[in-house]
């Protein structure tokens, strides 16, 4: 397997310690072929990218009106007749974009029959940003399917989706990955004369009539409960088991009848996915397996149509495949469920801290990283509420589970390793089944709720010794800042806390920089 650098922040040391932070090779042993759509959209010579080509860069960027309109022309074996065109009659904002996308300005606007007919007034605003929506009007009559007699345009998706565009689905303003993603779904997809759209486009010479494409791929599918999960390329889910985390070979005989294994010699993803986070799996047996993040991919025998999803926690061990965990779940035979980052590694709770508190600090923290978690999603037996993250001193942030701040241990190099669990009697794995918090003393601690541009309507009043935890719940960033200057929390966006500690008497007048003018608060402290 790849090393695989984990999402960690480091506070001391971190360049020096880095190193240590990636699994042992010795369980996947071989690479699997791994195309991202953006690769195959460019070899196909249907995404060209900028003047660096098909880079990184490129493909972050936004993309545009004009950019799909090209797009859309190459497919139809336009593009040179368009660039080529001499009519004067343009669009009024045509200045906006060079001479030779004038001419195809020029070109759409004399041929309207091509979809392109501008925004009104005249206007076609060649940088506006472009949805899903939009491009899959333009794919679907690509394919020959007329808006407005097919499909209507508020139901353009609805219809794409039963012609087996969906992967962008629900995006209101595409990248150019979101691009190639959507171009490479198209070509397996058929025209309204029955051929695929790659072999109608080879037969207009716009493809290489040697060219062809992967047997298999890697799709994405939406779900409102579940969110987006990974199926193959015939829409069937694909699965994560826990017990992997502690051996990727756990599933075996009779399990492996239920779960069978996903294999792909040659594999396409979609372009918002990394390469390097897959490999394959030499199993026990000698058969191989496609592994996401470490984690070998599965089928589920009770799935019988596509997008079915019945294996979903299934013994509280099997969940579908994400690309977005925040967190995952490992299995011990020893320990039982422990929580983990998205790559399997093991996560672990401080004895000494206390809610949205570390006490780790210095040689602490070399030794045991504080873990920022960046996926969004949990599994569907975690409530994401459990999941929070605070602002440590040095302004990095830190996830929390429950309330407490969570950590990796430097000593756990390889895959299923849990050499930090009752390290010092102080550091445990988490069962979140079981977890209720440590055994700190706890001191006093009060909450400031920022909500609607105000920390409240009356004044705080504590104890010495107490900490007051700031948490912003506007959309608007905001922080905390004491006229005297004894403290000041970092701006705090949605979501995010912050706690001061008080130790001496006196009354505190605070205000929030950005909103000062409106947004005051006041501590006494007794």
């Amino acid at each position: 397997m790849k090393a695989k650098k984990v999402a960690v922040i480091f506070t001391i040391l971190a360049l020096c310690m880095g190193s240590l932070f990636a699994f042992g090779a010795s369980a996947q042993d071989h690479d699997a072929a791994v195309k991202t759509d953006a690769e195959t959209a460019a070899e196909l010579g249907l995404l060209l990218g900028d003047g660096s080509g098909v880079n990184a860069a490129y493909l972050g960027k936004s993309s545009t009106r004009m950019q799909a309109a090209i797009i859309s022309l190459r497919l139809q074996g336009l593009l040179d007749e368009a660039m080529a065109y001499k009519g004067t009659a343009n669009f009024s904002d045509a200045s906006q974009v060079n001479k030779n996308n004038q001419a195809i300005l020029a070109y759409l606007k004399n041929h309207p029959e091509h979809g392109w007919s501008g925004t009104g007034n005249n206007k076609f605003n060649p940088s506006e940003k472009i949805s899903s929506q939009q491009l899959y009007k333009v794919l679907l009559e690509i394919l020959g399917y007329k808006s407005e007699k097919d499909f209507s345009y508020a139901e353009t998706e609805k219809f794409a989706a039963s012609k087996g565009l969906q992967q962008i689905s629900g995006t209101s303003s595409l990248t150019n990955a979101h691009i190639a993603t959507a171009l490479v779904e198209s070509l397996s997809v058929h025209t309204s004369s029955g051929a695929t759209l790659f072999a109608a486009l080879q037969s207009k010479g716009v493809i290489s009539a040697s060219a062809m494409l992967p047997d298999d791929q890697i799709l994405l599918k939406k779900s409102d409960k579940l969110g987006t999960f990974f199926t193959d390329q015939n829409g069937r889910t694909l699965y994560f088991f826990t017990k992997d985390a502690e051996d990727q070979n756990s599933c075996q005989d009779k399990c492996l009848s239920n779960w069978p294994i996903f294999y792909a010699e040659h594999l396409q993803i979609p372009g918002s996915l990394n390469a390097d986070d897959f490999s394959v799996l030499t199993r026990t047996d000698g058969t191989k397996q496609t592994t996401y993040k470490g984690w070998p991919l599965y089928y589920f025998v009770q799935d019988t149509a596509a997008g079915d999803v019945k294996g979903e926690a299934v013994g509280g061990v099997w969940f579908v495949a994400k690309s977005d965990y925040s967190v995952m779940i490992g299995t011990s035979t020893e320990l039982g469920n422990y929580l983990t980052d998205d790559y399997g590694r093991t996560l672990y709770y401080f004895d000494k801290d206390t809610p949205k508190m570390s006490a780790c600090e210095g040689t602490c923290l070399a030794n045991w990283p504080a873990y920022s978690a960046t996926g969004m999603s949990t599994i569907s037996t975690l409530p994401a509420s459990d999941l929070g993250s605070i602002t440590r001193s040095d302004g990095s942030k830190q996830t929390t589970y429950k309330g407490y701040p969570l950590y990796y241990f430097v000593k756990d190099t390889e895959h299923g390793d849990i050499k930090g669990q009752n390290v010092n009697q102080v550091w445990f794995v988490i069962d979140p089944a079981k977890f209720n918090g440590t055994t700190a003393p706890q001191v006093k601690t009060y909450q400031v709720d920022i909500k609607q541009f105000s920390f409240g309507t009356e004044p705080l009043t504590v104890e010495v010794g107490s900490k007051v935890t700031f948490t912003n719940y506007d959309e608007m960033k905001h922080n905390a800042v004491a006229l005297d200057g004894s403290f000041e929390t970092p701006l705090l966006a949605k979501g995010e806390s912050h706690t001061i500690t008080l130790e001496k008497a006196g009354t505190y007048n605070y205000f929030c920089a950005p909103h000062k003018q409106f947004m005051t608060g006041q501590i006494i402290v007794k």
